[in-house]
């Protein structure tokens, strides 16, 4: 068969189960609730997943690479396992060869970058050079690929157009780090990182078009669609940047105060946002929340390094008392959609991927880190999932409706709306949370 035709039509979500964790979410029978895991929606998170989290992890790897630093083995390690969990699934339905052609075309366009980070090094200006061609060559190759197995739904030219955005984003971020301009390589990061969904969106929007039969008629673009991913984009993207601040924190790297405002910046995407739509007061209000737990980390990072065993435990139990509230609080907010003992569980595995891959890096075991990190990104997108849930159930009529995409139309750039990406999605995302949120504020205030 050609296999190369068949790829994309794989149900990732089949094979790449996002662990539930007991997050359910449930609605009044009576009321025809918009779901957020059809065929097509569980499909498009396994992309959301899988590609954002190739960038992230590609970043990365990139910046130890270009430190010379002691974990960049496990980075690396890390990035092709992401790779082989996406060509173990395509095995899975094709065949040990397939998934092993998938595997060496994907880690063929990973190897360029690498290509170009050693030239780098070595101040090599050709062999940079030989890599972004290499890097322009795969690009061309791939969008026809893409543009053939999607049978034109997906345009060649659009599509190079994406995945040059995709190049200039990931050599964008390495060479500011480089250079050290810390902010803007933080910045180009967090816009890869964003770009992914868009990608994400148009393939499974294409793919579950072409192949109705094989996602049950489903739609991959609809507004709870819509909702799940932008809030799980947010959420693993808090989870990434947690990461990185605070390794950075330990180490006394110089872009510690740059990737603590990355993470900032993620706060204040969606603090902004519920104070455009509620007020100053209720913006005030949840970045209070949000900052003070992401402060309860910092706290535990500066007692490690400190090694005061006292101060870790105060950072830990400040973490447990704001898990207690936050569950609290989501509970009230969903109206009991998303129960707070629930919620607590979820966000004690948080609490505990994220200490345990910090524990870990701190103790120089950097296998065990890499594996926690991988945890902690995933993680973030089963409360993207049950959150969504619950808010499309208790708005149905904000949710229900399907929503035409022009996506395979415009390729895998993002469209041109006078916003950044980041900027678009964390309004339009966590619109619809901001309804949900608002109970909470106003009973506060009543209370």
């Amino acid at each position: 068969m050609n296999w190369k035709k068949g790829l994309v039509t794989i149900p990732l979500a089949a094979t790449i189960a996002v662990p539930s964790l007991g997050l359910n979410v449930y609605a009044d029978d009576h009321v025809e609730t918009p779901s957020v895991d059809t065929e097509a929606v569980e499909l498009r998170s396994s992309l959301d997943h899988l590609l954002s989290e190739h960038v992230y992890l590609a970043v990365e790897t990139m910046r130890k690479g270009a430190e010379g630093a002691s974990d960049f083995d496990q980075a690396a390690g890390a990035l092709s396992q992401n790779t082989e969990d996406l060509s173990a699934a395509i095995a899975s339905v094709y065949g040990e060869e397939a998934g092993n052609q998938f595997n060496e075309m994907w880690s063929e366009h990973i190897g360029y970058f690498v290509d170009y980070v050693k030239a780098t090094g070595a101040e090599d200006e050709a062999a940079k050079q030989e890599a972004l061609d290499n890097l322009g060559q795969y690009k061309q190759e791939f969008s026809q690929f893409l543009e053939q197995a999607t049978g034109e739904r997906l345009e060649a030219g659009a599509l190079a157009e994406g995945l040059q955005m995709h190049v200039n984003q990931l050599i964008g971020a390495f060479d500011a780090f480089v250079a050290g301009d810390y902010d803007k390589a933080y910045e180009y990061e967090r816009e890869a990182m964003s770009h992914m969904y868009m990608v994400s969106k148009g393939l499974s929007d294409a793919m579950s078009n072409q192949f109705p039969e094989k996602f049950n008629d489903t739609s991959a673009v609809t507004p709870a669609a819509d909702l799940r991913s932008d809030l799980s984009y947010l959420l693993s993207e808090h989870a990434g940047l947690a990461v990185v601040a605070m390794q950075n924190g330990i180490d006394g790297s110089e872009d510690f105060e740059a990737s603590a405002e990355a993470l900032s910046n993620n706060t204040e995407d969606l603090s902004n946002t519920i104070a455009s739509v509620y007020g100053e007061e209720a913006g005030q209000q949840f970045q209070q929340m949000w900052s003070d737990h992401i402060g309860n980390f910092v706290s535990y990072v500066e007692a490690t390094g400190a090694e005061d065993e006292q101060a870790k435990e105060q950072a830990l139990t400040a973490l447990e008392g704001y898990r207690s509230e936050f569950s609290s609080f989501i509970e009230t907010a969903t109206e009991g959609k998303v129960s707070a003992d629930v919620m607590s569980e979820g966000l004690q595995m948080h609490v505990n991927q994220l200490i345990g891959a910090f524990d870990s890096y701190a103790m120089e075991d950097y296998e065990a880190a890499y594996g926690d990190i991988r945890a902690a990104y995933e993680h973030m997108f089963t409360p993207g999932k049950a959150l969504s849930g619950a808010i499309s159930a208790q708005f149905p009529d904000k949710f229900s409706q399907e929503m035409p995409s022009d996506m395979p139309k415009t390729g895998l750039a993002p469209q041109d709306t006078g916003m950044n990406s980041t900027t678009w999605l964390a309004i339009g995302g966590m619109f619809a949370l901001i309804t949900a949120l608002v109970f909470h504020f106003r009973r506060q205030q009543e209370q």
